[in-house]
């Protein structure tokens, strides 16, 4: 299975994660999403995706850390996981780019573009991934 997590990057950038070596993705308050944070299994590749500025998929990462209750929570109801760099990408894969690439109009981000979270098919990371060039 593949991902794709976003992140604005004046609040957390790929540049940071790289720099931090692994990061706690919490913060995450949508149950869809949630859902999402808790199918992620070790090992899993993540498109890290910058939204708001750059609008486009940076880097691949990968999930060092399965599903844990997000300490940022006060109910203790939403998930966090751990997630880590792998590598940048050759070249950024925009969301303009995504979105007139044919094989990619399916995407679940595209369906519901306010997740910070979302599945990616394996068709789908294969397209990214030639994009980008990774």
């Amino acid at each position: 299975m593949h991902w794709l997590i976003k992140s604005e990057p004046f609040k957390y950038s790929w540049d940071m994660l790289v720099r931090d070596g692994s990061t706690t993705w919490d913060g995450v308050r949508n149950n869809q999403a949630a859902i999402y944070l808790r199918s992620m299994r070790i090992g899993e590749e993540l498109a890290f995706y910058h939204s708001n500025e750059g609008l486009a998929v940076v880097g691949i990462a990968r999930v060092a850390g399965e599903h844990f209750i997000d300490p940022s929570d006060p109910k203790a109801r939403f998930p966090a996981v751990t997630v880590a760099p792998v590598r940048p990408l050759a070249t950024p894969v925009t969301l303009a780019a995504m979105k007139a690439e044919p094989r990619l109009a399916e995407m679940a981000m595209f369906r519901q573009f306010r997740l910070s979270v979302a599945p990616l098919t394996d068709a789908e990371w294969d397209v990214i991934m030639e994009m980008g060039a990774a």
